[in-house]
């Protein structure tokens, strides 16, 4: 009798600590499922995934982790790229739904048989440095008009391929006046280092590494350039009304976190500069110097970046790039214009 009445005590001193180990998972569960409802919205964001693709981290999961606003309610797959083309592909055999880059690379997806399964959703803005026409120290070569004839390495359907394009243009030249030698960034460096070009139009690590080397800029591409690179997602995301929000919803946290990071430049340039074997004291100048050219932000679509995109078509088509008669308009989706006008204005 004596063992039964303490069995019932344990089990009424125990039973408490049961139901409270009870109510902590129920509560656990339940902060779970409130974790992955937008707040404002009241979207459901259990089961939606969007897959992302950008060819630097700068564009994405990077600056969104480093502001603290990489928590989102619905899950993200990130994938780092090596180049604009490559998102674009993925895009295209529909393995991404949302991708960045800049204007040069969709037009070209948009001439395939889906039209690249794209549209371009919301404009980065962005600065034009780094993207420059150079040669080397001791070159006799000093204006764009003295390139006639001459040899001129260049990053194949890219930015650096339209600004050579105009800058030949305005100098009076045709493509054909120069001989223009499509190479990767890469060997394009290389040879303009060795001799084998008289001239690089380049961009990013490629354009800074020349300097080093002893390099000139023979005219910035800082004034030629519009500054707007692209958020592309798939006509599916976009019809698809949860994935729609959650990419608003990402648009939104990176346009925040782009303001965290030019609040707190020590602290970004800190966490950035080793992702991209840069010291933190190199990128904290190379990053102060491309915001205070232009701040990079989210802005709706508008009839500016229209009209550029259509001149990159007009100059490839000039110089056979491209067939003449392409009007690039259908290639955007104005869709999430409202939305992205409510975004605080940096």
């Amino acid at each position: 009798m004596k063992k039964t009445r303490a069995f019932l005590f344990f089990v009424f001193l125990l039973l408490p600590l049961i139901l409270l180990g009870c109510g902590s998972s129920t509560s656990d569960a339940e902060n779970s499922k409130k974790a992955t409802v937008d707040t404002k919205s009241g979207v459901d964001y259990s089961d939606v995934v969007i897959r992302i693709g950008a060819a630097e981290g700068k564009n994405g999961q990077a600056i969104l982790a480093a502001a603290g606003l990489d928590k989102t309610p619905y899950k993200v797959e990130f994938h780092v790229m090596q180049g604009g083309n490559l998102v674009l592909e993925a895009m295209a055999a529909n393995q991404l739904d949302l991708g960045t880059g800049s204007q040069i690379p969709p037009i070209f997806a948009s001439q395939s048989k889906n039209g690249g399964n794209l549209k371009i959703v919301a404009t980065k803005k962005s600065s034009t440095l780094q993207q420059e026409l150079v040669v080397a120290g001791n070159s006799p070569i000093k204006a764009v008009a003295d390139l006639k004839g001459k040899k001129i390495a260049y990053v194949k359907s890219t930015t650096a391929h339209y600004f050579l394009a105009k800058m030949l243009e305005n100098a009076g030249l045709t493509w054909n006046d120069a001989e223009t030698i499509p190479m990767s960034t890469s060997d394009g460096l290389s040879a303009l280092l060795t001799g084998e070009v008289d001239a690089l139009a380049s961009y990013g690590n490629a354009i800074r590494s020349a300097h080093a080397k002893g390099a000139v800029t023979l005219q910035s591409a800082e004034n030629v350039l519009s500054g707007d690179f692209y958020w592309y997602a798939t006509p599916d995301a976009i019809k698809d009304p949860k994935k729609h929000a959650a990419i608003l919803d990402y648009l939104s946290r990176f346009h925040e976190a782009n303001e965290w990071a030019r609040q707190h430049p020590q602290e970004w340039a800190e966490a950035y500069g080793p992702q991209i074997n840069q010291k933190a004291s190199d990128y904290l100048k190379q990053y102060q110097e491309e915001e205070g050219q232009i701040k990079t932000r989210i802005v709706p679509i508008d009839d500016a970046t229209i009209a550029s995109e259509q001149d990159i078509v007009n100059v490839f088509s000039k110089i056979g790039l491209l067939k003449s008669g392409i009007d690039i308009t259908s290639l955007f989706d104005r869709s999430f214009d409202g939305d992205i006008s409510q975004f605080k204005k940096y």
